[in-house]
């Protein structure tokens, strides 16, 4: 079984990558207002094969229409190893909004507490202070284990951090991938001073990782080769594990083939000269 390390600044281990459940905009349109959720047993079945696979860290949120799917997924294991995270969206952060947004996803995600409530996005028009009340007040309640936010650049990161009063911010969700470092300039120093850890999503980069060019290719090749057969999704994902001891990415769980192909990122590090190799291809 691969390896887990501690989640931020919390005691609780989680795998190097975890999964998430963001599938796209027609899905949500669907399952949302015509209450329909195409392929959701193989959306489930793939949750539950990453669990299988040694994947406890899962990922979804109120907007993504999922919780309901990740609930289905989770029953026939022990809820005390699993790592659940979920997001209330900006329309939602007044006080009382947040706090019934957190009582909804419960329901819906048949659990007593979440290991981790985010703020989906940083709000446009409400102060963030009044927001962390209400995520300091689940806190207190024990219906959340850690505050995330998500979507937040160093700027509001830091407002973040400064606007609670009791716990700390214990993580971030950002797109980032080999692909796309930008975050590595202004926001990994922070959080790694600051044991902040952080949810990679599109960590693929949209199927670039998957379908690479033929400079990255033949990186790929050379990779893969040093460490028997690897495909290019698992060494995309490893470079985070490789790289980072603070940071997860969360590839989508669609389907369980690919989940399981996904996790066989782990248990393994590439060298400091293939994860050069593997940036400079993409520069």
């Amino acid at each position: 079984m691969a390896e887990k390390i501690p989640f931020g600044k919390s005691d609780f281990k989680v795998s190097q990558m975890g999964m998430g459940t963001y599938y796209d905009p027609g899905w949500i349109f669907s399952a949302k207002l015509l209450k329909r959720q195409a392929n959701w047993e193989n959306k489930v079945a793939a949750i539950k094969a990453g669990v299988e696979n040694g994947v406890n860290l899962i990922d979804t949120a109120e907007l993504y229409e999922s919780e309901n799917l990740v609930e289905k997924a989770i029953k026939p294991f022990d809820r005390e190893d699993l790592f659940i995270a979920t997001k209330v969206w900006p329309s939602h952060f007044s006080y009382d909004k947040v706090i019934k947004s957190c009582e909804r996803s419960l329901k819906k995600l048949g659990l007593d507490y979440v290991d981790l409530y985010q703020l989906h996005f940083p709000s446009r028009i409400r102060d963030i202070s009044g927001t962390m009340k209400a995520m300091e007040h689940l806190m207190d309640q024990g219906k959340i284990r850690n505050i995330g936010i998500s979507n937040f650049d160093l700027e509001r990161t830091k407002k973040a951090v400064e606007s609670l009063k009791k716990y700390e911010i214990a993580s971030t969700q950002m797109n980032f991938s080999v692909a796309h470092r930008d975050i590595e300039n202004d926001l990994i120093p922070y959080c790694k001073e600051n044991k902040i850890a952080i949810l990679a999503y599109y960590p693929l980069g949209h199927g670039r990782l998957v379908s690479p060019d033929s400079k990255t290719a033949i990186v790929l090749k050379e990779i893969s080769e040093n460490h028997g057969g690897k495909s290019a999704p698992q060494i995309a994902l490893n470079w985070f594990i490789s790289k980072y001891d603070f940071v997860f990415p969360i590839p989508r769980a669609s389907n369980a083939d690919h989940v399981v192909e996904n996790s066989g990122s782990m248990g393994w590090k590439m060298s400091e000269e293939e994860i050069r190799k593997l940036e400079q291809s993409f520069n």
